[in-house]
């Protein structure tokens, strides 16, 4: 990664989230520590109140686009890094927030808050993707802290990252955990969620539920069918594809078609109407 000095300048953003993602980053710790004395750490100001102005080598982004405001300030912030890296899911797919797009936002604004006259926010939680591009996205909820710091230390070697590719299912076969959805019939988004979380999930008997978002190249439809004709009911499936990565392009086509009835056309996709 080419440096304006003789490190690389680093910079954390934070938009709409938890924090989750730069908190897993801060428990790095000692690895942290390793990566810190080889960047410097320009603005972050969940670890510091050290707030340097731009350009920036690498920005980190956790969260989504709720507002205007934000709306605006992610094309300052991309303007000012040369690598532009999404963390989390809330950044690369829309968050956990993202499911108001699915409801009446005036309506929840209305009934939540006491004053909602001084509420300011767009109709829909969006990924960063949607109005900047996107150099590198790290997904998960929140993000393996392991991941993260694999891939900075890469961008300062000057390296391709070595991050996963492939889907759950093959983490539960090489730790020998007996498939949940075989054995025991229940729903599991392991086929078509990228690895990064260990596979903690299936380890307790319980289905994946896709917290880091869709894998390469996945086959949702055809899982959710399988799912369908297996007996599961949709009402029951909605929830589990429409979480934490609900509005990624993969999750939200089957979530949509899923309230649109799938179970009434006997487990086959209904027939697509015009978007």
């Amino acid at each position: 990664m080419p440096a304006t000095s003789s490190r690389p300048r680093l910079a954390v953003f934070k938009f709409a989230s938890c924090d989750g993602c730069q908190l897993s980053l801060l428990d790095a710790e000692d690895e942290l520590l390793a990566i810190a004395g080889q960047v410097e750490i320009c603005f972050f100001p969940e670890a510091s109140s050290r707030m340097l102005p731009g350009p920036y080598d690498v920005a980190l982004v956790e969260g989504s686009i709720t507002t205007a405001h934000d709306a605006e300030r992610i094309q300052q912030v991309r303007r000012d890094a040369k690598f532009l890296m999404t963390i989390g899911a809330c950044a690369t797919a829309g968050g956990i927030q993202a499911l108001r797009n699915w409801g009446n936002t005036a309506e929840f604004v209305q009934g939540v808050y006491a004053r909602p006259e001084y509420i300011r926010t767009l109709e829909k939680s969006t990924a960063i993707a949607d109005h900047v591009r996107v150099d590198f996205e790290l997904r998960g909820c929140p993000v393996n802290h392991h991941q993260l710091v694999e891939v900075l230390a890469a961008l300062v070697a000057g390296r391709r990252p070595r991050t996963p590719g492939h889907a759950v299912c093959l983490d539960c076969k090489r730790a020998g955990t007996v498939c949940v959805t075989v054995a025991r019939g229940q729903p599991c988004l392991g086929p078509v969620t990228q690895a990064g979380c260990g596979a903690i999930c299936p380890a307790y008997d319980r289905g994946c539920f896709g917290c880091h978002g869709p894998a390469r190249q996945c086959n949702c439809e055809s899982l959710v069918g399988h799912l369908v004709q297996s007996g599961h009911d949709a009402k029951d499936l909605l929830p589990l594809v429409r979480n934490f990565n609900g509005a990624a392009p993969e999750f939200r086509t089957v979530s949509d078609r899923l309230q649109q009835g799938w179970p009434e056309a006997g487990g086959r996709l209904p027939e697509r109407g015009p978007t």
